[in-house]
């Protein structure tokens, strides 16, 4: 027989799958140094019917003999190691058997066989089931002499409770673990603070039994969590003074996915610091998991900047950014946190308090070059992208079409498969060189427009900066900016200017939440233009009248600036014109984005077809979908848990637009208190951890300046698109955050503020192209602020200040 013993010293690399979770785990800390008391592994290969065949016992008494030899009158503890416990999915704790002080030949052999058959239990095939895991549990056994101990606990490297990566928590019990894991006795807690961010030290807060060990359990966690490459669960003894690992495993609690349950929250992965403040107005709403997926793949594949590392997130369905990457380079390259807030506002036009502590990863010089590296081949990318975007602007719209045409016509699973791989994928990845390039160009526009400011005040400067489609001609149609043109389409629907099927031609691929796969297109929702028809009948809107008055107020706005400073004015002219195509190219690019995506559900809604689940294909991972394609269908069985953790998250309201750490969107939810800017995982009380940005008491809510203009009227909430009707002409939009559904209730409204956006964000631009004054990024507005209230808006300030108000009354 082939050997199927073997000591933590033998076990290779490639066997360790087969050691099962606990033996591989022991066996890479015993090889590396680590304080772990020898054993061995007895691997599934041993049992025949979970009874050791001869030949295995064989080779297992002589491994007894030996460990007895080098250490006499030793006992033994006989572990399970399931092929899937202790692993980042899983970790099977109190499912199997674990026998101690065993000393005997004979109790050995039966221990093993006791831990072995725990494996068919009731409780291991619940569990399996609850994490999509196969019920039929493979097991090792680990045999390995037992440690009398002294002092028996367990650390946590990073919080399971609050998610704080920055902090252990760990528990302890006097004697050997059994009380502990048995829960028989009320152990000692403590906390741990290791010094791994800036400014920061090594704390200790527990009983002062365990001072002598902290250093040595700090650096013991420290150096675990760094070497399996995420948050630990450690069990561990003390002895004779000194410190003695038992045990390693992922906290599975910490596990930003459960497909089996549908929870998706990557807050769970580390402490970060997460906003959605760019990611947000393009996917405003919870998202799929396709939807999700698909993004994830899209950019993650391209936009790579930190290995291992994920530049974007999934919490509790809505897509977030991860600026501790950002942050943790910066910082590695000797930046300030003042230059690096100042970063996050210039380039991700994201507010971060000053007194906020920013998570940062400890990135070693090999990865600050890599993310350098991968910076420049990114903007050569981008670069390279731009010089054909009037290339690609003129044949997109003809690809997505033959290639809808394409899957529709397709027939099999096998061909539907390979066409994504080989070339709906690599087209979507191509297209983000263009978004993003257009993105970074960007730039440019706030810089000319601070300029401005100081030149000649902030309303000619936003009218200047503004005037994107002020050279718009009317009846070619030319110099549009792409954002609009559903609204000026609609409106010449209303007047008979245009057709219903002239309009689908060329917006039919626009509408609400159009990054989301599972939301039909205009084009493909026959009643969604009558509901937009009818809006404008209510109240009837000239929107080329508003592009005329825009473009007069821009012109006289080049007046004063001639008069004023004519040498400047040449210089400035053209600058502006370059950014105004800058400004065009960034939305048409964005329209054809989204031309994309109506072909990645198109083949999703045929995938769904020829699978025979319809629509549920949305609920699948982009993989799943791939995989059950080729012919693996397992995932197909989660499909009702999801949508029901679908259901839950779409019922929350809106989350924080800027997280730092472990998010539970559902405990924010039920908060009376909670803030809807600002979430920190680290501070307990939210509202007094930082200074509130919006201070109703005071009657002034700050934002960012979206659209110069100032104006007094009445608040019109709406928390989504589908309650536009309700909004009345000369009303002013409050809502969380807009998208281009949200643009025909933009010539209606007086003014627009918004909890989360930016500068370039939509609703920025489309209030400055139709002169509508607009505060953007506010964070709380929709907290403060209800319908009925009377309010003054200062968009070149960026402030909302209180007249009246009406809280209580809906």
């Amino acid at each position: 027989m082939e050997q199927s013993v073997y000591f933590f010293s033998e076990l290779k690399a490639e066997q360790l799958v087969l050691a099962g979770g606990k033996g591989g785990s022991l066996t890479k800390l015993y090889q590396s140094g680590y304080p772990v008391l020898n054993g061995f592994v007895i691997m599934p290969s041993a049992f025949k019917n979970d009874q050791l065949i001869s030949e295995a016992q064989v080779q297992a008494q002589a491994a007894l003999n030996k460990i007895r030899k080098d250490s006499i009158g030793i006992s033994f503890a006989i572990r399970s190691s399931g092929l899937a416990e202790d692993s980042a999915q899983a970790s099977f704790a109190g499912q199997f058997d674990t026998m101690l002080n065993v000393h005997t030949d004979d109790e050995v052999w039966e221990a093993i066989r006791a831990v072995r058959l725990s494996r068919h239990s009731k409780e291991v095939r619940a569990y399996s089931e609850v994490k999509g895991i196969n019920a039929s549990q493979e097991m090792a056994v680990v045999v390995q002499q037992m440690i009398q101990a002294d002092i028996s606990g367990v650390l946590f490297t990073a919080n399971p409770v609050t998610g704080n990566w920055n902090e252990m928590l760990g528990n302890f019990v006097f004697g050997l673990g059994e009380e502990l894991v048995s829960g028989k006795t009320t152990p000692y807690t403590f906390t741990l603070k290791p010094a791994t961010k800036m400014g920061s030290k090594d704390s200790y807060d527990g009983p002062s039994e365990l001072n002598p060990y902290i250093s040595e359990l700090t650096k013991l966690g420290s150096q675990l969590e760094k070497e399996f490459g995420y948050p630990q669960d450690i069990e561990w003894a003390i002895a004779g003074n000194k410190v003695y690992v038992l045990q390693s495993r992922p906290i599975t609690t910490l596990k930003g996915h459960n497909p089996a349950t549908g929870e998706w929250n990557d807050s769970k992965n580390g402490c970060y610091l997460w906003s959605n403040v760019n990611f947000g107005e393009a996917i405003p709403e919870v998202m799929t998991p396709l939807t999700w997926t698909v993004q994830r793949n899209i950019y993650e594949s391209t936009w790579k900047l930190l290995p291992g590392y994920q530049s974007s997130g999934n919490i509790g369905g809505r897509i977030y950014l991860n600026l501790s990457i950002y942050a943790s380079v910066l910082h590695s390259l000797r930046m300030s946190k003042k230059d690096i807030l100042r970063f996050f506002e210039g380039i991700l036009y994201t507010q971060i308090p000053e007194n906020m502590e920013i998570p940062v990863i400890q990135v070693s010089k090999r990865a600050t070059i890599s993310f350098i590296l991968n910076l420049i081949n990114n903007i050569i990318k981008e670069t390279m992208a731009l010089r054909k975007v009037h290339h690609f602007l003129e044949t997109n719209p003809h690809w997505c079409k033959s290639m809808q045409e394409k899957i529709l016509a397709c027939d099999s699973k096998e061909q539907l498969f390979l066409m994504w791989g080989n070339e709906i994928f690599p087209h979507l990845q191509n297209t983000v060189w263009y978004v993003m390039g257009s993105v970074a160009q960007s730039g440019d526009t706030m810089k000319l427009r601070n300029e401005l400011t100081k030149l000649v005040g902030t309303d000619d400067a936003d009218t200047l900066i503004s005037g994107l489609s002020t050279d718009f001609d009317v009846k070619k149609g030319s110099n549009l900016l792409a954002s609009l043109g559903p609204v000026l389409g609609i409106s010449k629907l209303a007047k008979g200017e245009m057709s219903y099927a002239e309009y689908m031609a060329i917006y039919g691929h626009r509408g609400p939440n159009e990054f989301e796969l599972s939301i039909p297109r205009p084009i493909e929702d026959s009643e969604w233009i009558g509901k937009l028809s009818a809006q404008f009948e209510k109240s009837p809107i000239d929107v080329e009248e508003l592009l005329l008055n825009k473009r007069t107020e821009c012109d006289a706005a080049w007046n004063r600036l001639e008069k004023s400073n004519r040498k400047k004015a040449l210089s400035i002219r053209r600058r502006i014109k370059k950014v105004a195509q800058t400004a065009r190219n960034r939305e048409a690019i964005r329209s054809e984005y989204v031309r994309d995506r109506w072909v990645a559900r198109t083949f999703a809604l045929r995938a769904g077809q020829l699978i025979g689940i319809g629509e549920n294909i949305f609920f699948l991972t982009l993989n799943e979908m791939l995989d059950i394609l080729s012919g693996k269908e397992e995932a197909l069985k989660f499909i009702p848990d999801r949508k029901e953790a679908d259901r839950k998250y779409r019922a929350l309201p809106p989350y924080p637009s800027i997280i730092c750490g472990y998010f539970d969107p559902f405990q924010w939810a039920a908060d009376p208190n909670r803030r809807n800017d600002i979430y920190d995982s680290r501070h307990s009380t939210q509202i007094s951890a930082y200074a509130a940005t919006n201070d109703s008491k005071r009657n002034v809510i700050k934002g960012s300046a979206g659209s110069a203009g100032r104006i007094e009227g009445v608040v019109r909430y709406l928390k989504s698109i589908e309650e536009g009707k309700q909004l009345e002409k000369g009303e002013i939009l409050l809502t969380s955050q807009t998208d281009i559904a949200w643009t025909p209730l933009f010539p209606r409204a007086a003014a627009v503020i918004t909890d989360v956006g930016a500068p370039l964000s939509h609703a920025a631009v489309i209030a400055r192209e139709l002169g509508i004054p607009a505060v953007v990024g506010c964070g709380n507005a929709t907290m403060y602020l209800h319908t009925g209230d009377r309010v003054y808006v200062d968009g070149g300030e960026g402030e909302v200040t209180i007249l009246e108000s009406v809280t209580g009354r809906e």
